[in-house]
């Protein structure tokens, strides 16, 4: 088959004999084998080039402007805007955390007298309910592990545990849309139910046997989220409130995305920032805190506790309903907590 670039193709048009394709300078009729061959390789090459239409449409291209993008949202902080009503959302997160100290009452970082990581496996389910409301279940499953523990009092060895961990249930009501002059507001109301291990542990275990909070809590906060092209913004301010003092226990593993409420009151104030390049392709940067005060209602024995960090990450857009993020949440300075680096990767399906 003869050779041509796409700048030695002119244009087809109609002729008595038939239409015609100009190729160097000359007609070639349309309607021969060579001809047509000629058509089909010109059509394909367009269409891999991204030089067609459709591929102008596609997934990866860029959003039209003015265009509400489809984006997955924060990996850590939460969105404003409920699921649409009936719909069912199914994400799971896969989560590692590799802790690399403590921080000490002072805000200093020392070491965390041993080797800790920890598997976190939380499950989201979201239904939307209603219109501009919508209920989701969180359950995770824990992995940790613990070695070459050199802390003072600690039986030397390393250790691991599994299991279940807290539930988490909660609902969100939209109060306001986003328009160009409010920003989408949520209310949100929640509970986080004891269902992991807290008591009766294994002094063996290195504490690798904590799954859970130990307590109930209730959670009341706000959420928020803007679109100023291209970017979506979202604020979380929650505080809640435990039902008991259960105890800390000493070196409970934990990561951003199942931060253990123990017998103080916390604030949770969250950042995110989504740049949307393309249709397929969102940069993530997210900052989240956590704040423990009080408590309002009692007294507690329990030591202040803070943390904060970052998470830069990228979002893929498979299709409308299916998506996947990845990330690395790194803890930058918190107040009698553990420090670690952890990885994210989770994944959207919508039904």
């Amino acid at each position: 088959m003869e050779k041509f670039t796409l700048s030695q193709v002119g244009r087809v048009f109609s002729s008595p004999s038939g239409p015609k394709l100009w190729y160097n300078g000359a007609a070639m009729n349309i309607r021969g084998r060579p001809a047509r061959r000629h058509l089909i390789l010109l059509t394909f090459i367009l269409a891999m080039t991204g030089m067609g239409p459709a591929a102008a449409a596609g997934p990866g291209a860029d959003p039209t402007p003015g265009e509400l993008p489809v984006t997955m949202g924060p990996i850590v902080a939460d969105t404003a805007v409920p699921a649409p009503t009936g719909e069912i959302d199914l994400q799971p997160f896969w989560s590692l955390s590799l802790v690399g100290g403590n921080f000490t009452a002072n805000w200093r970082r020392v070491g965390a007298g041993g080797n800790f990581a920890s598997l976190e496996i939380p499950v989201k389910f979201t239904y939307g309910l209603a219109s501009n409301l919508e209920v989701y279940l969180t359950a995770a499953f824990l992995k940790n592990w613990a070695g070459n523990v050199t802390q003072v009092g600690s039986p030397a060895g390393s250790a691991d545990f599994s299991g279940l961990g807290d539930l988490f249930l909660a609902a969100k009501y939209q109060l306001l849309a986003d328009t160009p002059r409010t920003p989408a507001v949520s209310a949100l109301v929640a509970v986080n139910f004891p269902t992991g291990r807290h008591f009766r542990l294994n002094p063996a275990r290195l504490g690798t046997d904590a799954l859970g909070s130990g307590t109930y809590a209730f959670t009341l906060g706000f959420n928020l989220s803007k679109w100023l092209e291209p970017f979506y913004l979202y604020a979380n301010l929650w505080y809640s409130l435990p039902t008991r003092d259960p105890g800390v226990v000493k070196r409970q593993q934990s990561g951003p995305l199942l931060f253990f409420i123990h017998g103080r009151d916390r604030i949770t104030w969250n950042l995110a920032a989504e740049w949307v390049l393309t249709r397929r392709w969102v940069a993530l940067l997210e900052f989240f805190s956590s704040w423990d005060v009080g408590p309002l209602c009692r007294s507690s024995r329990e030591p202040l506790s803070n943390l904060l960090g970052i998470l830069p990450g990228l979002e893929c857009i498979l299709s409308e309903r299916w998506s996947c993020a990845a990330g690395v949440a790194l803890d930058l300075a918190g107040k009698n907590s553990t420090f670690a680096y952890t990885p994210i990767f989770t994944v959207l399906a919508k039904f």
